[in-house]
């Protein structure tokens, strides 16, 4: 057997541009790499705080996101994601710039899931900033306009301690301001057949959100372990 060589690194086939940010990321998280069954690479885009990118649309940061992406490629990943749902908006525009696949939102999963699911069933949203999330955000990863959204804004403690990025977690409560938005959200939408989670913080928390609700819950979690999967099948 003759290896081919062209890399700097290998065996870590996705690489993850991360948010700038001092948060805990507990396991179960995007950024944790205990979360992981497989090997990642990590790649910080500085100045891209959660405020800036959830909040502002990630103004001004597109080129630090390409430059980050090509950068992970040229270390020799076969593919990029990111860690925040909201940076749909850049999907387009690092697809074009790099010559891997690229997976930038959770939510490019609704469409998927919503042709799963039984008739007169639909996916819902649950978003750690309704109030941020946009038709532009939406329509970049082709979610349909009329899509039930749930937040857990308001809530005691996750979206404040993400958004503030703040340096103490208080993990149950986080953990209840996701299951109770995602009891909300299916109360309030009785043909609700899946929940798609955009924040990949809330990913710690999906298990608890399909006992609550004994519906699938989709996260970013799953989308990056089908992208893995292709980029790296499986030796049988």
């Amino acid at each position: 057997m003759i290896a081919q060589g062209g890399k700097s690194i290998y065996g870590a086939s996705v690489g993850i541009l991360m948010l700038d940010a001092q948060f805990p990321r507990i396991p179960g998280d995007m950024g944790n790499a205990q979360t992981w069954p497989f090997p990642v690479l990590y790649r910080i885009v500085r100045d891209a705080s959660p405020d800036r990118v959830v909040r502002h649309k990630a103004e001004g940061m597109l080129d630090a996101f390409i430059e980050a992406a090509q950068g992970l490629v040229k270390d020799g990943v076969d593919g990029i994601a990111t860690n925040c749902g909201f940076l749909s908006l850049f999907q387009k525009e690092l697809a074009e710039a790099v010559p891997v696949p690229v997976v930038t939102s959770s939510l490019m999963q609704v469409d998927m899931v919503n042709r799963i699911l039984p008739a007169g069933k639909r996916a819902g949203v649950l978003t750690i900033s309704a109030s941020s999330l946009t038709q532009d955000h939406l329509l970049a990863a082709q979610v349909p306009l009329d899509t039930p959204i749930g937040t857990t804004e308001g809530g005691r403690e996750f979206t404040r301690a993400i958004l503030k990025n703040e340096l103490e977690l208080h993990v149950e409560k986080a953990r209840a301001d996701n299951v109770e938005a995602a009891r909300a959200l299916k109360s309030n939408n009785p043909d609700l057949g899946a929940i798609v989670l955009e924040c990949t913080n809330m990913c710690p928390y999906a298990r608890d959100i399909q006992r609550e609700t004994g519906l699938p819950v989709y996260s970013m979690v799953t989308l990056v372990s089908w992208f893995q999967a292709g980029l790296a099948p499986q030796a049988y």
